[in-house]
């Protein structure tokens, strides 16, 4: 029986990491794109800010979905939370504490089959809620994964060495959804979280905020935010009092200009404008959250209509030139308001030999470095490591 246990095992995480590279890897030599110049970028964006005609009330074909329970078909208006409007008219999901802990990985790709089996332990060093800050470092760190990740296979590298540095380190599993609730089918997977409303996990991550403020003492955390949770993030401090309760955000590949997914979400986003709501129907596959994430998307536009930054927060932003998820990925740089400070990092400048992308980023030593000197100015120099696109972690599994 063991034997037999242990080859579904492996059968099923060779398919899923089969049908996640299917979708979003890159060969392994593959070369970054050609940077785009400010019109591109310009015209990228441009290109979602025109919405699809809203069909009249009563006809049956409308987006019900404002108030996040309706039943109607969607039609791309973006009237779901910012969406594109959605198929299935329905909203939910929800946050959940992690349950035990994971054990340290330097492998993105054992990490994520991992954390797909066991959806809900906490990554190494995250959520010891007896920890309390100290004069030195007296801000915890709130650690926050990406669409179709969960809180262990996000910072399965990362959450110890934050740890070791002197941090209370705490994460959450934000953004659980169904399929009929409009996560998407990724969602048949356990451990396939972040896929509601980036609003509602927004409003999660200020409740989670509360919690830790509370138990640490605390006046104000620090963010490590991975691709949606950059965005979110974002949202949460211009809408839902996070910019009086964070200091430092940092992100990796966040989306928070959205993404065109190497052309496919603004082409989406241009045939919605004619007013076929393609994106409707993709989004019965990739869930809310993913469609919110596309260039000209209304969560996008309004995430940035006031600025890109709040007042009294410093943001550190990485990028990757090997990102195939968030692209261009110049899309995850921000521009500060007066009262705020951005460094924006792309993270082959000054070491081309590490070629992480979207999700490799995580598991990379040079990354792991950044955060490590953003949370504290004395904190290690930057290291410089060869970093392969599949497994990361200096390619060790």
């Amino acid at each position: 029986m063991k034997r037999n246990s242990s080859s579904l095992t492996a059968a099923v995480f060779v398919g899923i990491s089969a049908l996640v590279f299917g979708i979003s890897g890159v060969g392994a030599n593959a070369a970054p794109t050609a940077e785009p110049t400010d019109q591109t970028l310009a015209d990228y964006i441009a290109a979602g800010r025109k919405a699809a005609p809203v069909a009249e009330s009563g006809s049956g074909s409308g987006s019900a979905c404002t108030s996040g329970s309706g039943a109607g078909s969607g039609n791309g208006s973006g009237n779901c939370y910012g969406g594109s409007g959605s198929s299935a008219g329905l909203s939910g999901g929800y946050a959940s504490d992690t349950v035990g802990y994971g054990p340290p990985m330097t492998s993105w790709l054992a990490a994520f089959g991992y954390g797909l089996l066991n959806p809900d332990v906490a990554p190494p060093g995250a959520n010891d809620w007896a920890c309390k800050p100290t004069a030195d470092r007296p801000r915890p760190v709130i650690l926050l994964h990406g669409t179709w990740m969960n809180a262990y296979n996000g910072f399965a590298f990362m959450g110890q060495p934050i740890k070791d540095a002197g941090l209370c380190t705490f994460t959450v599993n934000y953004g659980r959804s169904t399929p009929i609730q409009g996560g998407g089918l990724g969602t048949v997977l356990p451990g396939a979280m972040g896929t509601g409303y980036i609003q509602d996990s927004a409003a999660q991550l200020a409740t989670f905020v509360d919690r830790v403020l509370a138990a640490t003492g605390a006046a104000e955390v620090d963010i490590v935010a991975h691709s949606q949770g950059g965005a979110m993030a974002n949202w949460y401090t211009k809408f839902h009092g996070g910019a009086d309760k964070v200091r430092h955000l940092i992100t990796f590949g966040a989306t928070h200009h959205g993404t065109t997914l190497i052309g496919i979400g603004a082409l989406g986003r241009a045939i919605n404008n004619f007013g076929i709501d393609i994106l409707g129907f993709v989004e019965l596959f990739v869930g809310h959250a993913g469609i919110q994430q596309t260039v000209g998307s209304d969560f996008v536009n309004r995430l940035n209509a006031n600025g890109d930054t709040v007042a009294g927060v410093d943001y550190t932003v990485v990028g990757s030139r090997y990102d195939e998820v968030t692209t261009p990925y110049e899309l995850t740089f921000l521009r500060p308001v007066a009262g705020a400070t951005v460094q924006n990092i792309t993270l082959q400048d000054g070491c081309e030999q590490d070629v992480s992308d979207h999700l490799t980023i995580m598991y990379s030593p040079r990354a792991l470095s950044i955060a490590l000197r953003a949370l504290d100015q004395a904190g290690p120099d930057l290291v410089c490591t060869a970093n392969p696109w599949l497994l990361g972690g200096g390619g060790k599994l």
